[in-house]
Formats: C-alpha cells, structure tokens, sequence
C-alpha cells in the first residue's frame, strides 16, 4: 500500500499542468518556497478527491471480487492511463504559459492559489479511477482501514515529495530552466506513464487467462 500510494501520489502530480507550470513560474520568479507552498496546495486538493474517489470505489468492492469484474476494471484503467500518458506527452506547455507578477505574496496565498487551481479541475478524478482500477488501491485484502489510511498517506507523501524535488531541481538549474524544461518533463513523464501502463495491461491479460 506503501508503494502504492506513493506511485499514485506522483502519477497525479507528475504532468505538467496548470498548477505544474504555476508552481515553476513562481519558483523562478519568486523563490523556491512559494513554488513549493503552490504545489502543497495542489497536494491538498488532490487528497480530497483521492479521498472522494476512493469513498465512492468503496461501494462497488464486493463486485470487483469477481476475476470477470476486476480484469475489466484494470484494463479500462489501463487504457484510459496510456491516454493520459498519450495527452501529457502531446501537451504544449507554451500554450498555458501566463505571465506571473514577481510580488511574492504571503506563503498562504501561494499555498490556497495552487489548492483552488488544482480544486478547479475535477477530471483528475478519472485519472485516480485508473490508477486505483489498475492497482487496487483501496482493496486490500484484510479489508482493514489502517491498511488504507497507510496508503493515503503515503500518496499525500508521493505528492509532497514531488514537488519539493521539482522546485528543488528547478531552483538549482534557474538561470538555464525554461519553456523546453517544462516540455521535456512532459515528454518524460508521459512517455513512462504509457510504457507502464502497457506493462500493466500485459499483465493484467497474462493473469486472467492464466486464472481461466
């Protein structure tokens, strides 16, 4: 659950979107803490539809028992991952490229504004339906909660911690950081997220007919 989560809680932040493109602008123009606090906003937000995601999974768990049931779930999943993989490495971040004021705010402002920019975005939903379907995240199988909660945290710690890797490297590498840094980390991030998912689906196909 561990490993899950943190997988997930990168997955999610990984892209660069608007909030992503944000927190770098701001870690440029600003300092390193307020890109920071931007992407502990976006954590935030994140967690809560994780959470609401996760909640609203729970009522169909007894049906995913099913190896039917579960074999479809994770290849939907996989699929609908290797498209999110497909978008990211298509992105065009130039075209979300806004000018940011050099005022630097309060902390809490760059924290609240990186939370609703990301709030404002509730089709990141699909993207946590995938990555649960594919890696049970919320299915452990003694049921128990603390196994889940487990996970939660470490998807919040995934989240954390890839921000604060970002706007670290992005700090260190300011004077030579631009529009095609944002670029290429889309090409990356979408590239491995496609690699994985096929990987997944692979396994997925390999293990249903193994069990038929």
């Amino acid at each position: 659950m561990i490993i899950k989560g943190l997988i997930i809680g990168v997955v999610v932040s990984a892209p660069m979107g608007p909030v992503g493109i944000l927190c770098v602008q701001r870690t440029l123009n600003k300092d390193r803490w307020c890109g920071f606090l931007t992407g502990m906003g976006a954590a935030l937000s994140d967690i809560i539809y994780a959470l609401l995601t996760g909640f609203g999974m729970s009522f169909i768990m007894d049906a995913i028992t099913d190896n039917d049931v579960a074999f479809w779930i994770k290849a939907v999943g996989s699929i609908l991952l290797f498209l999110f993989g497909l978008y990211t490495f298509r992105s065009n971040p130039v075209d979300r490229v806004k000018p940011v004021s050099h005022n630097k705010g309060t902390l809490f402002h760059n924290f609240i504004s990186g939370f609703f920019v990301t709030l404002s975005n509730p089709l990141i939903i699909f993207l946590f339906i995938a990555m649960y379907g594919q890696l049970t995240f919320i299915l452990p199988e003694d049921g128990s909660w603390i196994l889940q909660v487990v996970g939660y945290i470490a998807l919040v710690l995934g989240a954390v911690g890839w921000w604060f890797l970002l706007t670290w490297v992005v700090n260190k590498v300011r004077n030579k950081f631009n529009v095609r840094g944002i670029w290429l980390i889309n090409r990356v991030i979408g590239t491995i997220v496609m690699m994985v998912s096929v990987i997944i689906l692979i396994h997925t196909i390999k293990d249903y007919f193994n069990i038929m």
